[in-house]
């Protein structure tokens, strides 16, 4: 007797996995963020070393490497670790560090035309600057809506969680409103060199405002809940990043602004520079001083080395180029001095987190997954009938 052939069931496909990038976080691109500021801080020195400024190019270019990497790695990440993806989106501790991909965006478009143009021409490096500083600005802009906005309806946060993280995605419109003007030169004379200029300080006062009603929370937190965990430690170093940012962004203004608006505002623009930028760089200052003290402490009590130590390069590489927004506009030399002061300080912090970084990369620490509570209990599998 001869039976029909029962048909095959269809094999199942499997689901390709990119496990090295499963737990690639967006705080990974605070590595571009820290790489591109070496370049264009080192570059915008008061007083240049002979040979510097190759390098700062060269480091730039690294910059550029990265971020291209780790677009595409993160690429792998939303397409085959959706799931982890979006737990990121709704981890309340996670969800900030999207602001970095702006950051790193324009980081990277500011170096293209500061540094980046030595290499590349100043066609290339101003159509790269413009494409990156359109998209940074874009996500920037979304991030510090959109993060918020998760925050107060998704994410449930206690009282006392409150970290310098949560800065993160407002600050990101400060960075565009910083490298805007760098691009109103380019633009053609009247209307679009105004509205972009205009625009750059609309985003300004977004950011700011934004971080003033943010950081009194942050504060009081600190005073009133204790330090922050041993690993988080460092994040307070992310209060200096609006601080540098905004000086560094009305130094911008200042000099976009002649030729571009009517006498009397560009004016208005180089008193203000300086009117807001001494203050805002003093209290910079402080809250320098407060931070270490608080990274000592916990080094002391066994901080050990995580992507947080990034925290230590673009906030102060901010404050350097602040520094060199105060030294064009005011001419004293303590400012020159705190420049250069500030940039060994940034150079130092990039070179022990980059080699800290290489060496995690190499080993695999830093791509692989969180570990469990010390003291949790192991999974187990039990047989049910």
């Amino acid at each position: 007797m001869v039976t029909a052939a029962q048909p095959l069931s269809p094999t199942p496909v499997p689901v390709r996995r990119v496990p090295a990038v499963r737990h690639l976080g967006p705080n990974w691109y605070a590595c571009v963020m820290g790489t591109a500021v070496v370049g264009t801080a080192g570059a915008g020195l008061p007083r240049q070393v002979p040979g510097l400024r190759p390098v700062c190019t060269a480091v730039w270019a690294l910059s550029l490497a990265v971020l291209a990497a780790l677009l595409l790695a993160r690429s792998l990440h939303w397409r085959y670790h959706r799931d982890q993806a979006r737990a990121h989106l709704l981890d309340p501790a996670a969800a900030p560090f999207y602001g970095c991909l702006s950051m790193a965006l324009l980081a990277v478009g500011g170096g293209a035309v500061t540094v980046g143009r030595d290499w590349t021409g100043e066609p290339a490096a101003v159509a790269l600057g413009t494409v990156l500083f359109t998209a940074g600005t874009a996500i920037g802009l979304a991030a510090a809506v959109a993060v918020p906005y998760l925050m107060a309806v998704r994410h449930r946060i206690e009282p006392g969680q409150a970290t310098p993280v949560w800065l993160l995605p407002l600050v990101a419109p400060m960075v565009s409103a910083a490298v805007g003007p760098l691009l109103v030169p380019r633009l053609p004379p009247g209307q679009p060199r105004a509205t972009l200029l205009l625009a750059c300080v609309a985003m300004f006062g977004m950011s700011l405002l934004a971080t003033l009603v943010t950081l009194p929370v942050i504060f009081g937190r600190l005073l009133t809940g204790g330090p922050l965990p041993l690993a988080l430690t460092p994040s307070l170093f992310l209060v200096l990043g609006p601080l540098g940012q905004s000086t560094t962004a009305v130094g911008k203004f200042a000099d976009a602004a002649p030729g571009v608006l009517p006498g009397p505002y560009a004016e208005g623009f180089a008193v203000f520079a300086v009117l807001y930028g001494v203050p805002v760089t003093g209290f910079a200052l402080l809250w320098l001083c407060l931070a270490a003290a608080h990274v000592v402490r916990a080094r002391r009590r066994g901080m050990r080395f995580s992507m947080t130590w990034w925290s230590f390069t673009f906030p102060v590489g901010t404050c350097v180029t602040g520094a060199e927004a105060l030294a064009r506009h005011t001419g004293l030399a303590a400012c020159e001095v705190l420049a250069l002061v500030l940039y060994a300080l940034l150079v130092a912090a990039w070179a022990v987190a980059a080699v800290h970084t290489g060496r995690g990369l190499v080993s695999g620490a830093l791509l692989a997954g969180p570990r469990p509570a010390a003291g949790a209990p192991r999974p187990v599998t039990a047989r049910t009938r």
